[in-house]
């Protein structure tokens, strides 16, 4: 099982057949090249490397030129290596992979990095209510009681509480293929997708 690397352009609205209005995320598919083939016997596992994006030659490590230069390869900015239990020996090193293997109407599942928004409090982060704001109330936005006192004398662990917000790993299962642009490698996947603009995201099929 191969995965894809993208990047996430923005949203717009395309009309269907029927006449609804549908919310479409605009991915462009960036051509991605087997460099690394490892198996594991033991774990019955097996791992993929894929590279994309070129840079120039003397922007990469001696370590990193070895790696390529060993199989004849391009010079990679990018090196992403994934597990998958399925045998690989249909996959070779320098096989391409690029949005020509995609087909329209095809369901595909993403995974990416939820925008980060920071240290966050209670309210907006799990959606408590906010104490009375009149002027006698000493807690408008407080979070309260954490727990009891001598018995169990500590915070029970998994307790809701301020803290940092978003920039997770988000998956997301079953998003349909609404378009393809080929000649400008453009997905357009119906629905929302985790990150903000120019986010690069894994899409496997």
């Amino acid at each position: 099982m191969i995965k894809y690397i993208g990047k996430k352009l923005g949203m717009i609205e395309l009309y269907n057949k029927e006449g609804d209005l549908i919310p479409v995320t605009v991915i462009k598919i960036i051509p991605t090249t087997i460099t690394f083939i490892q198996n594991f016997k033991k774990l019955k596992k097996y791992s993929i490397q894929i590279g994309y994006n070129l840079k120039p030659k003397f922007k990469l490590t001696k370590p990193e030129l070895g790696h390529l230069l060993k199989n004849g390869l391009e010079k990679y900015q990018h090196l992403k290596t994934f597990f998958t239990s399925e045998n690989n020996s249909k996959y070779q090193v320098k096989n391409t992979f690029d949005i020509n293997d995609f087909k329209v109407g095809e369901k595909v599942k993403i995974q990416g990095k939820s925008i980060g928004k920071g240290n966050a409090g209670n309210i907006k982060k799990h959606s408590f209510n906010r104490g009375p704001m009149g002027h006698g109330s000493k807690h408008h936005r407080l979070q309260g009681s954490i727990g009891s006192g001598t018995t169990p004398g500590r915070v029970f662990p998994g307790k809701r509480m301020p803290g940092r917000l978003g920039g997770s790993n988000v998956t997301i299962f079953n998003l349909p293929i609404i378009d393809l642009d080929k000649d400008n490698s453009f997905m357009f996947l119906k629905g929302s997708i985790p990150g903000k603009k120019g986010n690069i995201i894994t899409i496997t099929v």
